[in-house]
C-alpha cells in the first residue's frame, strides 16, 4: 500500500493549532511557547512527518539549494574543498546536490542544466577550467555562481583560491637553490589556467631569475592519477630531471614511486613536491614537500561567498586570494 504523505495541514490539525505555528516550530522560529512546540514536536515526531522542500521553495521562489560539480568526486583535492563548502552550507541552512562531472566538458554542460532545472539558488564549480560552453550558460541562468579552486582569468565570476604563480615561483626558487638545474614541471592540461598560465609563468620567472634557459624537454602533461605519475619515470631520466614541482598529489606519488621503483634515492638524487597538501601527502613514505593550500578554507570561503551573492548582499571582492605555505617534509632536501 502506498505511504500517505503527511502535509503540515495534518500536523496543524493533530496539535490544535495554525499551519504558521507549525511552521514556526519547523523552521526554528523562537516566537512559539514551549509548551505549544513541545506538543507541536510530538505531533511532527508521532506522524513522522517531513518539511516538503519543494512545496517550500515554490512559495519563497528559493530551494534552499546549492549545486557543486566536482571533476573527480574519489580526489581528496576536491573531497577537502566540498567538506568546507558542507560545513557552511549546514550553518547557513542549505542542502546541496553534489555533481560529478567525470573531468568531461559535455557531461560538465549536462550536469550544470540539471542542477538548473532542479531550481538551485546558487552554483559552486571546480571544474579545471570554464569552457566557453560553460561561461555562456553561466550567463544565460543568472544563477549566482561562485569558482572553488578554480581561476576565472577574466575575473567575471566569482572564485576563491591561493596565488599559483607566486606558490609555484617559490618552490622553483627553492629547488633551484638546493643545486637543481633541471626541474621537471609535471602538471594537468596546460588549456586549464591554472596549469598553462599561473603556475607554468611562477616557474618560468623562477627560471628565469636564476639565468636558467627554458628547457621544453622539462615539461609534462599528464592526466591526474597515480599510473599516469608512474609512468613517467623513464621520460624524467631520459630529460635528465633532478627534481619534480608536480601539479595533483595523487599524480605526485605516482612520480615518487615510479622514481623508487627504478631505485633512485630520494631526495638525495632526485626531488619532489607537490601542490595540494591533501591528507595523501603525509600517509605516502617518504612523506611529500608541498604548498599547503588551506583546502577546507577555499571551500568554505566559496561557500559562505555564494551566500552573499544569493541573498544580494554587498561583495566587496569577488576575486579572493586566501594564503598559502611551503611544508618542506622528506621528498626534499633540507
Amino acid at each position: 500500500m502506498e505511504k500517505q504523505t503527511i502535509t503540515i495541514y495534518d500536523v496543524a490539525r493533530e496539535a490544535n493549532v495554525s499551519m504558521a505555528t507549525v511552521s514556526r516550530v519547523v523552521n526554528g522560529n523562537p516566537n512559539v511557547k514551549p509548551t505549544t512546540r513541545k506538543k507541536v514536536l510530538e505531533v511532527i515526531d508521532r506522524l513522522d512527518y517531513r518539511p516538503n522542500a519543494v512545496a517550500r521553495g515554490l512559495a519563497s521562489k528559493k530551494t534552499t539549494t546549492v549545486g557543486v560539480i566536482i571533476p573527480d568526486v574519489t580526489n581528496l583535492y576536491f573531497a577537502s574543498l566540498a567538506r568546507g563548502i558542507d560545513d557552511i552550507a549546514t550553518m547557513y541552512k542549505y542542502n546541496i546536490i553534489l555533481a560529478n562531472s567525470d573531468q568531461n566538458d559535455v557531461k560538465e554542460v549536462q550536469v550544470l542544466n540539471t542542477l538548473l532545472a532542479k531550481q538551485v539558488d546558487g552554483i559552486i564549480y571546480m571544474g579545471h577550467k570554464i569552457t566557453d560552453e560553460m561561461r555562456a550558460e553561466f550567463s544565460r541562468s543568472k544563477t549566482p555562481v561562485v569558482l572553488a579552486g578554480t581561476v576565472d582569468p577574466d575575473e567575471q565570476v566569482g572564485s576563491v583560491n591561493i596565488d599559483y604563480q607566486a606558490a609555484t615561483e617559490k618552490v622553483i626558487t627553492q629547488l633551484i637553490a638546493k643545486g637543481n638545474k633541471r626541474v621537471a614541471f609535471i602538471t594537468g592540461s596546460l588549456l586549464e589556467p591554472i596549469n598553462g598560465v599561473y603556475r607554468l609563468n611562477g616557474y618560468k620567472n623562477a627560471l628565469k631569475k636564476a639565468g636558467i634557459k627554458f628547457d621544453e624537454s622539462l615539461i609534462f602533461e599528464s592526466e591526474y592519477s597515480y599510473k599516469a605519475g608512474e609512468a613517467l619515470w623513464d621520460k624524467l631520466a631520459g630529460a635528465k630531471a633532478t627534481a619534480a614541482f608536480v601539479g595533483d598529489d595523487e599524480l605526485a606519488i605516482g612520480v615518487l614511486n615510479g622514481a623508487i621503483d627504478h631505485g633512485v634515492k630520494i631526495p638525495a638524487n632526485f626531488e619532489v613536491i607537490t601542490s595540494n597538501n591533501s591528507k595523501l601527502t603525509e600517509m605516502v613514505r617518504p612523506r611529500l614537500s608541498t604548498i599547503t593550500q588551506p583546502l577546507y578554507d577555499i571551500g568554505a570561503v566559496s561557500m559562505r561567498l555564494l551566500t552573499k551573492l544569493m541573498n544580494k548582499e554587498e561583495v566587496d571582492e569577488k576575486t579572493i586570494v586566501l594564503p598559502y605555505n611551503i611544508a618542506d617534509r622528506d621528498t626534499t632536501k633540507k
